[in-house]
């Protein structure tokens, strides 16, 4: 009987044996790397596939068995070499895309990033929190034009709780760089934004500390796997609620 989490239940040609209509690099060659599905792309990285199963079926169960895009995004490397049919090789590939992802999301242009929205923010750091197994809080500092001063920067990870935060840290470097305003952000690991108790005294806790050093704590985002919550918009911790 054939290992359920095997990707070779069943033979699949290789890829230069498929017509050159179905070959990912000449689909990409001829459709554009966006006209590709995520199996696809993935079987660009990988190059080749193992015995039995070509290189998009082996990117199929790869997707599969790390929960899609998402949780191929969260791996470790030895989580991916632990995947049959991946291999360290394979895995540092792999590794070598998401990092390079990861840093375009992050890089800055020449021209600062001007703040109009929660969405122009959350972009900032989506790709990077989405990825975290842990909270980790981030700080956006703005000038007096919302423009972003600098890359965002981490003051905590671990729990997040008006005990442990402490406000100082978070504003400390906004001080030293007369910034304007700030924007604070954090993840939530189980992938749901969705604001909690904490969160809301969290960010009460930051907005009223940034009366008193004429900072003004534009918002609080959550952000989840994808997705992202602003406080905000919700009202929560920046008005009675």
């Amino acid at each position: 009987m054939a290992d359920p989490e095997s990707p070779v239940p069943e033979y699949h040609p290789r890829i230069k044996e498929l017509p050159e209509t179905d070959r990912p690099r000449e689909r990409l060659a001829e459709v554009g790397a966006s006209g590709l599905s995520n199996a696809e792309l993935l079987a660009i990285l990988l190059r080749v596939g193992v015995k039995g199963a070509n290189a998009v079926r082996l990117a199929e169960h790869i997707l599969t068995h790390k929960g899609g895009l998402p949780g191929l995004h969260r791996a470790s490397y030895a989580d991916l070499c632990a995947v049959k049919g991946v291999g360290p090789a394979k895995a540092a590939q792999l590794q070598a895309a998401l990092e390079l992802g990861r840093r375009i999301a992050v890089s800055s242009p020449e021209e600062r990033t001007v703040i109009k929205s929660p969405a122009d923010a959350a972009n900032l750091l989506m790709y990077q929190l989405a990825a975290l197994d842990q909270e980790y809080l981030f700080v956006i500092l703005l000038d007096t034009r919302n423009r972003v001063m600098g890359k965002p920067f981490e003051v905590y990870h671990g729990s997040l709780n008006t005990s442990l935060i402490r406000v100082g840290e978070v504003f400390r470097e906004a001080v030293k760089t007369n910034a304007a305003a700030l924007i604070v952000a954090h993840n939530h690991p189980s992938g749901d934004p969705s604001p909690s108790p904490e969160d809301v005294a969290v960010t009460r806790a930051l907005v009223e500390a940034g009366k008193l050093l004429d900072i003004d704590v534009l918002d609080h985002l959550v952000i989840g796997h994808h997705r992202f919550v602003s406080l905000k918009e919700r009202g929560l911790g920046f008005s009675r609620e």
